[in-house]
């Protein structure tokens, strides 16, 4: 989002109205895609709707790097520039109506009442931090190793990313807080059917 007009220049199109045009669009796309998600968060899951938009992401990076690496290549076809643009609004499509609103969702469900205000906010922090991170080192990492290698290391790390909500992340759906709690503390001290059940109930629509 904070680089959508200069990634759009980096795919070829010089004109800065046109990369501005295009940068408005991929926002709209974005507001749209929150949008479905506050209704899809609730009837598709939490998890399902993070792994889905995770798989979606990983997609439109791999098909961005590919475009930057074959107009690298000094193919003079404006064709690569707009399959760039179509996957940077591809990526905005998955990612906003997953990635977008569900962590948040998650991570005002999972922790004990006693600590959800103080978790909360170390969580909003190393959220935070992290995308500082990504928003200073991304042009610097995109000169120093090239455009689609920088969009391939951000593919492995949404990878990693699926990887941990598979593993780590449980199914909130349609528990309550204090359902949500067992489930950590049974985790920690050994599963048992009552965890079972519970997980089981998280993914009943």
């Amino acid at each position: 989002m904070y680089y959508s007009p200069t990634i759009v220049q980096m795919a070829g199109f010089e004109s800065n109205q046109l990369a501005l045009l295009l940068s408005l669009a991929i926002a709209a796309l974005n507001a749209v895609g929150t949008i479905v998600g506050i209704y899809l968060i609730d009837h598709f899951g939490r998890k399902k709707l993070a792994l889905s938009s995770l798989f979606g992401v990983v997609l439109s990076l791999v098909l961005l790097a590919w475009a930057f690496f074959a107009e690298s290549s000094g193919s003079s076809s404006g064709l690569y520039g707009w399959i760039a643009v179509l996957a940077l609004a591809l990526y905005i499509a998955f990612y906003s109506p997953g990635m977008g609103p569900v962590p948040w969702t998650v991570n005002s469900e999972v922790y004990p009442e006693q600590y959800r205000g103080t978790c909360g906010g170390m969580s909003a922090t190393v959220n935070w931090v992290s995308n500082l991170i990504v928003a200073q080192s991304f042009l610097s990492v995109a000169d120093a190793v090239g455009t689609g290698a920088t969009f391939l290391i951000l593919a492995c790390i949404a990878v990693l990313a699926i990887v941990f909500v598979i593993v780590f992340v449980p199914e909130t759906q349609g528990l309550t807080f204090l359902e949500v709690e067992q489930i950590w503390k049974e985790r920690a001290w050994g599963t048992s059917s009552n965890t079972e059940s519970l997980l089981e109930h998280g993914n009943d629509p």
